[in-house]
């Protein structure tokens, strides 16, 4: 067992039984409503804890308010617009630039330090709920892009799994060449290689596209155009699925587990969260084996271009009539070791220490998402993965880039025009968002 993961399972033993004992509100009956997006299984697994909690408080009621991704977003922002938002809400980190550019959005967990076990969270996890010094959100789990291979596809095409640039972009003559024009490297969805293609520059010009401190647009001119021509070259090369190919094949945004040529073993590759690696796998026969890649890295790189942030945060209204009752369910849910039990891992690895100590000790934890959560770890420890900026994940600005990159797939703009606009027009939308 490496020596971090047992400092995580002592640290957890040590607090599992920190604010477990039930709180007994004596003031008659009282309801907080709770909201969060999910499929069944985070649904039958939340409704479960919720339970626990309503039994070990007597009086209080927690009405649940739960759904799919799609409408949750607008709901919740006409919810938060007329000042009706839930007392506790599942949010996105990107959220907090929407809703709380000042750190005035939601309630500040601040001043619920007596009911909050902050010390199960790094100084990491803690920051990036923090927002003009109010802390606005508290971490479920973290989440970061890893290379993710098929290595009995790889082994097919008689090959080693890259482990640099170079190997990668040699991959995908040498696929083509050994299995075919129809078998890639990699899954080319846009966002995925418009974050891989970002790695890269990252790594090359020391600079993300957007500020991560500071509301402007950090890449220069030359920086866009080798961000555009990097993206090309994934593309062209083989490397990476043409975005043309994955529309005629049930659509540009399909997941990677639902297309027939990952599950075939065509495409080898997936350049994707580490919180993902569950459904990856869920639809690949037992022949199929996948294992975790290097993280590709040029030599002197300036900066590692990890890709990384909170999953999903919990976050209290700063209308809600009861604010402390909130952060307690908030703590229940984050920190109890019996909560721990119920959810799993339904919003992926814990940040907590102690429900993460305790998701380890039962045993049955997936190896391959343990070794990619340790490879984060290790990357965030170290200091190389930077915080991102959260505009760069705002709905409007994720449209805009999209758009952009569209352009190039489809061969109706020149890198340098798709690379100016990534300048221009997105400094301009920066300033309205």
């Amino acid at each position: 067992m490496p020596a971090s993961r047992r400092l995580v399972l002592a640290a957890g033993a040590a607090a599992v039984t920190t604010f477990a004992a039930p709180w007994v509100h004596a003031q008659g009956s009282r309801t907080l409503r709770f909201a969060w997006w999910g499929g069944a299984a985070r649904h039958s697994a939340t409704l479960a804890a919720l339970r626990l909690f309503e039994q070990r408080h007597p009086g209080v009621r927690v009405k649940a308010e739960y759904m799919g991704f799609n409408g949750y977003l607008e709901r919740l922002t006409t919810q938060i617009a007329g000042r009706a938002e839930p007392d506790l809400m599942q949010i996105n980190w990107a959220w907090l630039a929407m809703f709380s550019k000042r750190g005035n959005g939601f309630a500040d967990l601040n001043a619920q330090q007596s009911v909050l076990q902050l010390d199960q969270f790094g100084a990491d996890d803690l920051a990036y709920g923090q927002v003009q010094g109010k802390l606005n959100a508290l971490p479920l789990s973290f989440s970061a892009r890893v290379m993710l291979w098929n290595e009995s596809a790889f082994r097919r095409a008689g090959l080693a799994l890259p482990r640099n640039w170079d190997e990668l972009f040699a991959a995908g003559p040498a696929f083509r060449r050994a299995l075919g024009d129809g078998a890639f490297p990699l899954d080319g969805e846009l966002y995925d290689m418009m974050l891989l293609a970002q790695t890269w520059v990252q790594q090359r010009h020391g600079t993300p596209y957007v500020d991560p401190l500071n509301r402007r647009i950090a890449m220069n001119e030359a920086a866009a155009l080798d961000w555009v021509r990097t993206y090309r070259r994934l593309v062209n090369e083989h490397v990476c699925t043409p975005l043309p190919l994955r529309a005629s094949l049930g659509g540009a945004e399909k997941p990677t587990e639902q297309q027939p040529d990952w599950v075939k073993g065509r495409w080898a590759g997936n350049y994707t969260w580490d919180a993902l690696i569950g459904l990856r796998a869920s639809t690949l026969p037992p022949s199929e084996k996948l294992a975790l890649g290097a993280f590709p890295t040029l030599p002197g790189a300036l900066d590692s271009g990890l890709f990384g942030r909170p999953t999903l945060m919990y976050a209290v209204g700063r209308s809600s009539p009861q604010p402390e009752l909130a952060a307690r369910l908030m703590n229940f849910l984050l920190c109890d070791p019996e909560a721990a039990k119920i959810l799993g891992r339904t919003r992926g690895l814990p940040s907590a220490r102690s429900s993460l100590a305790v998701l380890q000790a039962s045993g049955g934890l997936p190896p391959l998402e343990l070794a990619a959560h340790d490879q984060i770890q290790a990357q965030r420890l170290a200091g190389r993965l930077r915080r991102p900026a959260p505009l760069f994940e705002h709905a409007r600005f994720l449209k805009f880039m999209r758009e952009v990159f569209e352009t190039v797939a489809y061969g109706k703009t020149s890198d340098l025009d798709a690379a100016r606009r990534l300048v221009n027009e997105g400094q301009a939308l920066l300033q309205r968002l």
